[in-house]
């Protein structure tokens, strides 16, 4: 009984997942369409969500209900303060969310969207570092586009030097920083951490985007660059946060 449950719902999200792609591809203008695909994905994927949590017993629905508290409580913040190794900014709070698919190129899909308060630009974080940021959010999902996207570009911050840069992906490499001034102190090992954005979008400050892994040479460059391991395992997404606006009371 469990079986063809289970199966007829997988059937069901990639049926819903195969419109998306003929609809994003075929009509990307049509926004209400999308929407709508949106609205479709979504009620898929929250149904063989119920069912696995059903089906997959008590104790696995038990420590997803810990994780999400353990983030929640993790980012969520009344004013500007340290938790763990985050930095949660005043005036943001953190929106939980699951990693649902992958999209095309360096990018995820999440089980929340616009009607959590989700928008483009906002920063995607999980419990060890930055994820990415929001590309787009419909109604109960949306896209997140990756750090190691060959199209990213993040402020960045050498902790304990300060040492300012840029963090771009490089396919098949990660990350690499380049620093603005040639002769900055880098070292193997340094951390490096968000420099953060004007109201905070696309990027927070503080977040920590991963650790430097080798040094670059190229004598009479105008920066110098290194090779960054990123600190989230972008391999192996589950547990989220978004981090968005604090509404206005």
């Amino acid at each position: 009984m469990v079986a063809p449950v289970r199966r007829a719902l997988v059937l069901l999200v990639l049926a819903a997942a195969a419109l998306l792609v003929v609809v994003d591809r075929a009509v990307t203008p049509l926004t209400p369409v999308r929407a709508a695909g949106a609205r479709v994905y979504g009620a898929a994927e929250s149904a063989f969500g119920v069912a696995t949590r059903v089906f997959g017993g008590d104790g696995r629905l038990r420590e997803l209900e810990r994780e999400n508290a353990a983030l929640r409580a993790r980012l969520l913040s009344s004013g500007t303060r340290s938790a763990g190794r985050l930095s949660v900014p005043g005036g943001y709070q953190g929106v939980a969310a699951h990693v649902v698919g992958f999209g095309r190129g360096r990018s995820v899909a999440i089980d929340a969207g616009a009607s959590a308060g989700l928008g483009r630009d906002m920063t995607v974080l999980d419990a060890d570092g930055l994820v990415g940021k929001v590309t787009w959010a419909g109604p109960g999902t949306a896209s997140v586009s990756l750090i190691t996207d060959a199209g990213s570009s993040i402020g960045a911050r050498v902790a304990g030097s300060g040492e300012l840069g840029v963090v771009t992906g490089v396919p098949g490499a990660g990350l690499r920083l380049s620093l603005f001034d040639p002769n900055a102190p880098v070292e193997v090992g340094d951390q490096v951490v968000t420099l953060g954005s004007a109201g905070g979008r696309p990027y927070v400050a503080g977040v920590p985007i991963g650790t430097v892994t080798a040094l670059e040479s190229a004598p009479g460059a105008a920066t110098r660059t290194a090779l960054v391991r990123p600190a989230a395992r972008l391999s192996a997404l589950g547990l989220v946060a978004v981090i968005v606006p604090r509404p206005e009371r």
